[in-house]
């Protein structure tokens, strides 16, 4: 399997262990496969016995397999063993689904160490960069952005790891305490917690503007872990693949999804899915009130907002005005034009692009099924009300969202929608005690977490202040 750049596709084709170190393409572009492997009724088939007979991490490493042709097939298995042993997770199945009413059914992607969808890629992320680093002798300093999961996410799953140290920047006073507490709270000599004067994007230009400096970012092995990166992407194909095994018999059964989404980075591993031939009637996507992608989908023009413009919302994981995937459904939008795809991203700083004349944008629903609605602070509020009193079921902002907006498209499709579940309860206190009247539960795994000591270092808004404290940091710290 080679990868291209979304960017330059004449540059000399990349293997999976050449891009899973780096982040982004030196173009400035997003790696993405030369092609799509495609799923057979055959390999469906196999795959259902194999999820039955043998669960979650199995699955995982056929998917993996079809993408990376560089690690053996047996350490792809060994590392999804690890990386989903069931005493990691809340459920033993991983990936449990239940229905919620109506045909509507919640797949529980949150059930992992942090309480968030973002440790099923995580998890397996860990694994990757210690197997490959370890392989190269080298070592690697892991810069990221984070509205609220990720970040905790990613340290969880890398503390301790050998030759690994963690750099994430958050938005200053916009993640939840819970959230806060989860990141600030560890005390791991690889860790770096930095609290940037911004919001969410201004975190993630940081980060690419680190990343552009070519030669910085050789001499100080920078590498990343928000979706930007391929193999997370790639790992959560995985759950859109169980859930379809799960809610169907037979292989012309096809189902939708709604997905709560701010960086696209979700929903487009959904896309990816439906790409190699998964049964996906609809992809639906469901912003807040930063609804930059509904606008897109629903009018053609994609305008990412200023700083001051991204709305403080009451599902800040999708507080994001520039979505970084979304470059590359484009590029599948663009039918593979790298050169259309750069036009049209260089035009993100003038204002944005639109599509709304092109006949392409036909092609959205058509072929790719994509579809999008939006949520607000009430309609959350209500949805979590609701499903909570009248269904007994408790669910977080984010998940509300994706709850609301799929109940919104109910008339509008066939299928059973599976809204996917962004984090536990627990991270929103505050949201979930209006909605409620109570705040919910901590899990007992999680006591004590609100009063732990936190390590956070403030910084600027500015790209060589971070790169600064990076290099300074890792003068002063060894990495085992």
């Amino acid at each position: 399997m080679d990868y291209i750049s979304t960017r330059d596709t004449s540059e000399t084709p990349a293997k999976f262990t050449d891009i899973l170190l780096g982040g982004l393409a030196p173009d400035g572009g997003l790696y993405l496969p030369a092609e799509y492997p495609e799923l057979n009724d055959a390999t469906l088939s196999s795959w259902q016995t194999l999820l039955a007979d043998k669960g979650y991490a199995a699955v995982a490493a056929e998917v993996l397999k079809l993408y990376i042709d560089d690690i053996p097939a047996e350490e792809i298995e060994a590392m999804c063993e690890r990386a989903y042993a069931p005493e990691k997770f809340a459920d033993p199945e991983i990936v449990p689904v239940s229905e919620l009413d109506d045909g509507i059914f919640l797949a529980h992607i949150s059930g992992g160490p942090t309480a968030a969808f973002k440790d099923m890629a995580m998890q397996l992320l860990g694994e990757l960069f210690e197997y490959e680093l370890d392989r190269r002798g080298s070592t690697m300093n892991i810069l990221g952005a984070t509205s609220g999961d990720t970040g905790s996410a990613a340290e969880y799953a890398m503390r301790g790891r050998k030759g690994i140290r963690v750099f994430m920047l958050t938005p200053a006073g916009r993640m939840t305490p819970f959230q806060q507490a989860q990141m600030f709270g560890l005390n791991d000599p690889n860790i770096f917690n930095v609290a940037l004067d911004g919001v969410f994007d201004d975190c993630q230009d940081v980060v690419k503007a680190v990343s552009a400096d070519a030669g910085f970012k050789a001499e100080h092995r920078i590498g990343a872990v928000n979706s930007i990166n391929w193999a997370r992407l790639v790992s959560q194909i995985v759950y859109y693949v169980t859930t379809w095994l799960k809610l169907t018999e037979t292989n012309d059964q096809k189902i939708s999804f709604s997905v709560p989404t701010g960086n696209f980075g979700d929903i487009c591993a959904g896309h990816i899915a439906r790409q190699m031939g998964l049964p996906i009637d609809r992809l639906i996507v469901a912003t807040n009130e930063n609804d930059v992608l509904n606008d897109f989908f629903n009018t053609g023009y994609y305008a990412p907002r200023t700083a001051a413009q991204t709305h403080a919302t009451s599902s800040p994981s999708m507080d994001i005005s520039r979505a970084s995937n979304f470059e590359r459904f484009i590029f599948d939008l663009m039918e593979g034009d790298a050169g259309r795809v750069k036009q049209l991203f260089d035009m993100i700083d003038e204002g944005g692009f639109s599509l709304a004349e092109d006949t392409r944008m036909l092609d959205v629903i058509d072929e790719f099924g994509f579809g999008s609605a939006k949520s607000t602070h009430a309609d959350r509020i209500a949805t979590i009300r609701d499903t909570w009193e009248r269904l007994g079921v408790l669910i977080d902002p984010h998940t509300a969202d994706g709850v609301f907006v799929a109940r919104d498209w109910r008339k509008d499709v066939d299928t059973p929608i599976v809204c996917l579940e962004t984090a536990l309860p627990v991270k929103f206190g505050d949201t979930i005690k209006e909605a409620i009247g109570t705040e919910p539960e901590i899990p007992e795994r999680f006591a004590g977490i609100m009063e732990a000591e936190r390590h956070v270092v403030d910084l600027p808004n500015d790209a060589t202040a971070v790169k600064q404290f990076i290099k300074t940091s890792i003068e002063n710290t060894e990495v085992r």
